[in-house]
């Protein structure tokens, strides 16, 4: 049957000083850290001092969808076949560490196995390798052992930001353009494609993951054509807001849109208690949405041309908080 060894990586800020660990079900564990990395590098440091420690028949369990469905979808092969670029055509992020764990999983095709846990979910051994990645991050130090320890620190904050709760289920965060560029504020040719494509995507989403719900911050264009897609393909989702009632200085007809997709919300989530009294504190309320949005989403959709700077930005932050494979890009297309 061989052994399950638990993995686990820990990042403060992203990037930030880091940590990574791995632990055997009443037997050996190891951890180790790193002063500047970030969460990704963590979760195949993990995997990786695992899979060459521990000799034999192994399963490696792991709460990071980034590892699990590199092996369970292959994602490698392709990867491999494109000379190490991705689906975007750029280059793989943390080849590095990928391809040594690549190379010593093909070595033995049979020996080496995944499989995903979720996260903070009172599952023992993922709670064990949690905290011995955040001690590690925290204190720059790591250590080993033949039995797991007593003495061991906190775990990792798993509500992301304060009095935030985080939605159970497999998360799909929704981002992109606003009206501009997506044919105007009313209805029009291209903001029903996307709406369409939106819709068509999330009902393959639901076949692969029946509890997906969607995240989105219900922002002006790609946001809320997000919501009127859930709705569409009769899933769930989530509104994200930065501060309560952003919406106050939009026009009429759109305060009311929003406020019908606000209701039409499985539940809401306001970071912060009170709105911002100045343009620049709200713009810091938004990056910190969109930082929640990146550490708490399992895969993310981004409406975007491949021009545009801004969203290029928002698809690199999210994919390095997901992989660059969990990061599926919808064009708009011309306005006909």
């Amino acid at each position: 049957m061989g052994l399950e060894a638990y993995t686990d990586g820990a990042c403060l800020g992203n990037p930030g000083p880091g940590g990574w660990a791995w632990a055997v079900p009443g037997g050996a564990f190891a951890s180790g850290a790193e002063p500047r990395t970030t969460n990704q590098r963590m979760e195949i440091k993990a995997a990786l001092e695992a899979v060459r420690a521990i000799p034999g028949p192994l399963e490696v369990v792991s709460d990071s969808t980034y590892v699990v469905n590199c092996f369970r979808d292959r994602w490698w092969e392709g990867w491999m076949a494109r000379g190490w670029m991705n689906k975007a055509k750029q280059p793989v992020k943390n080849r590095d560490l990928w391809e040594p764990l690549i190379e010593a999983v093909r070595a033995d095709p049979k020996r080496v196995s995944f499989r995903w846990v979720k996260g903070h979910s009172d599952d023992p051994m993922n709670d064990l390798v949690d905290r011995l990645a955040v001690e590690a991050a925290r204190t720059q130090h790591g250590r080993a052992g033949e039995e797991a320890p007593g003495d061991l620190g906190p775990a990792d904050n798993p509500r992301g930001d304060p009095g935030a709760g985080v939605p159970e289920g497999f998360r799909l965060v929704v981002s992109g353009h606003r009206p501009p560029e997506l044919g105007g504020y009313d209805a029009n040719p291209v903001s029903d494609r996307v709406k369409a494509k939106l819709a068509a995507l999330l009902a393959a989403e639901q076949q692969l993951h029946p509890d997906v719900v969607v995240l989105t911050g219900l922002g002006l264009g790609a946001e809320q054509l997000a919501a009127e897609a859930a709705l569409a393909a009769g899933v769930p989702y989530v509104a994200v807001l930065p501060y309560p009632d952003p919406d106050t200085l939009w026009p009429s007809a759109s305060r009311r849109h929003f406020a019908e997709l606000l209701a039409g919300a499985q539940d809401q989530i306001v970071l912060q208690r009170n709105a911002p009294a100045t343009r620049q504190l709200a713009g810091g309320a938004l990056r910190r949405r969109d930082a929640w949005l990146s550490r708490n989403g399992h895969e993310a959709v981004v409406v975007w041309d491949r021009d545009d700077p801004v969203i290029h930005r928002q698809v690199r932050a999210l994919q390095d908080a997901m992989g660059e494979e969990q990061v599926m890009i919808i064009e708009p297309g011309p306005a006909d």
